[in-house]
C-alpha cells in the first residue's frame, strides 16, 4: 500500500458536536491525510453540523437506517450490500453498545481490522427511577438494553479501544483494551484574558459571573439538575447568568422547565457552536453533573482552559489532571452544589496547557499513534 491513501470507516450515529464525534475530528484534522482518510457512516437522514468539514477534507459520508436492536434484519442487509461494494479493511465502531450491529456484519464480510472503541459507562441499573418519572422509566429501559448488547460487541471485534478505564472496563467485561486519549489541540484553549474580555464585552456580559455547560439536551446530561442548581446561585448571585452550548431533544422542556424556575432571562441558549474554545474563555465555573459519562473531552478542554469544574462523582476520576475539577455527588441538593460553587469564585485562572500535554492528551502525538495503527492495518 505504499505511495496510496487508505480508507478507514468511521461509525457513529450522527455527525453533531457530541464528545466522541468532536474527538475523531481533532484526530481526523491532525493525521495525514495524504496517507490516511477517514470515511464515516451513520444512521441518521439529516446532516449533522461536522459534515461540511468531512467533505471539505477529502472524507465521504455514508447513510444507513437506524438499528433497531428488536428487529436489526433490515440494518444487517442493507450494511451488508453497502460492504460488499465498498473495500475496506478498518471499521473503527464509535456506538458503544451498538458497536455488535456494525461489527457482526463486518465480520460477515471478512474486515481484517474491527474495532469497538468505548466512550462512556453507564452506572448500575436504579429499579427506583423506573416510578419517579415517565423520562426516567424510559432511561431504565434504555439502560437495561444496553447493558443486554453490551455483552455481544467484543465477540466480533478484532481490537478494543477506550476513552478511559471505566469506560472500557464497562464495555469489555474486563477485557483487554487499548486507551486513546480523548486528545484536544491544546494551543485553542488556553486561558486569554483579553479575549474573554472582548467576547464577554460584546455580548453584553461584562460584569457577570458566568455559569456554563456544553452537551447535548438529553437526559444522560442532567439539564433539569443544572437549572435547579443556577436557581439557587442566581437566588444567592443576583448579577448571574447560565450559558448553555448544544442541542438536542430535550431542549424544548429545558426552555419550559427555566421558565418555570423564573431564570430563563437570565439563560443563554447557544445552541450548537463552533467556537467552543471561545465560549469557554468567557465562562467562569463550568458545571457538569452528568448521570454518566466514559472520559468527557469536554472536561479535559475546560481544565486546559484554567476553568474551575464541578462534576458529578458518577465521572470517573481518570478526568481530574488539575485541582480545578471537584466532584459533588448527585445525591446532594442543588443548594449544596451552589453554595461550593460561590465558594470557589472568584479565583485567579491559570493556563493548565502544559499539565494537558504532559499527560498525553495533546493532539499532536495522539494523531500520529493512530495514524500509525491504521497504517499497519494495510501492509502486506
Amino acid at each position: 500500500m505504499k505511495g496510496s491513501v487508505i480508507r478507514v470507516l468511521q461509525v457513529f450515529t450522527i455527525l453533531n458536536r457530541g464528545g466522541a464525534e468532536s474527538m475523531i475530528m481533532n484526530y481526523y484534522r491532525n493525521i495525514d491525510r495524504d496517507k490516511v482518510q477517514f470515511d464515516f457512516l451513520v444512521h441518521r437522514p439529516e446532516r449533522g453540523a461536522f459534515e461540511d468539514e468531512i467533505e471539505s477534507m477529502g472524507g465521504k459520508v455514508y447513510r444507513m437506517p437506524r438499528i433497531n436492536p428488536l428487529f436489526p434484519n433490515k440494518y444487517y442487509k442493507e450494511l451488508d450490500k453497502f460492504l460488499k461494494t465498498h473495500n475496506y479493511k478498518v471499521i473503527h465502531s464509535h456506538i458503544n453498545t451498538f458497536s455488535s450491529f456494525p461489527l457482526r456484519i463486518a465480520e460477515n464480510n471478512n474486515i481484517p481490522c474491527r474495532i469497538a472503541h468505548a466512550h462512556i459507562a453507564l452506572e448500575g441499573l436504579n429499579f427506583k427511577n423506573v416510578f419517579s418519572s415517565k423520562r426516567m422509566l424510559e432511561e431504565e429501559i434504555k439502560k437495561t438494553i444496553k447493558v443486554y448488547l453490551k455483552t455481544y460487541v467484543s465477540d466480533y471485534a478484532t481490537h478494543l479501544f477506550s476513552c478511559g478505564l471505566k469506560a472500557g472496563k464497562w464495555l469489555f467485561n474486563e477485557k483487554e483494551f487499548t486507551l486513546v486519549e480523548n486528545a484536544i489541540d491544546t494551543s485553542l484553549y488556553t486561558p486569554n484574558k483579553s479575549k474573554a474580555s472582548e467576547f464577554r464585552k460584546n455580548m453584553n456580559l461584562d460584569d457577570k459571573l458566568l455559569i456554563g455547560h456544553v452537551g447535548r439536551f438529553s437526559n444522560q446530561k442532567n439539564h433539569f439538575f443544572i437549572l435547579a442548581v443556577f436557581k439557587q446561585i442566581r437566588e444567592r448571585e443576583e448579577n448571574s447568568c447560565m450559558i448553555f452550548v448544544g442541542d438536542g431533544e430535550l431542549r424544548n422542556e429545558i426552555e419550559k422547565e427555566a421558565k418555570r424556575l423564573n431564570v430563563f432571562d437570565d439563560v443563554l441558549f447557544l445552541g450548537v457552536r463552533s467556537d467552543v474554545p471561545d465560549q469557554l474563555q468567557i465562562m467562569d465555573v463550568f458545571l457538569f453533573p452528568s448521570f454518566y459519562e466514559g472520559l468527557p473531552v469536554t472536561l479535559i478542554e475546560a481544565q486546559t482552559a484554567g476553568l474551575k469544574i464541578f462534576a458529578s462523582d458518577t465521572i470517573t476520576d481518570e478526568v481530574a489532571f488539575t485541582d480545578d475539577i471537584s466532584f459533588l455527588s448527585l445525591n446532594k441538593s442543588a443548594e449544596y452544589w451552589a453554595e461550593e460553587i460561590l465558594k470557589s469564585v472568584p479565583y485567579k485562572r491559570k493556563d493548565n496547557s502544559e499539565i494537558i500535554k504532559n499527560k498525553g492528551y495533546d493532539i499532536v502525538e495522539s494523531a500520529k499513534w493512530l495514524e500509525n495503527f491504521y497504517l499497519k492495518q494495510y501492509e502486506g
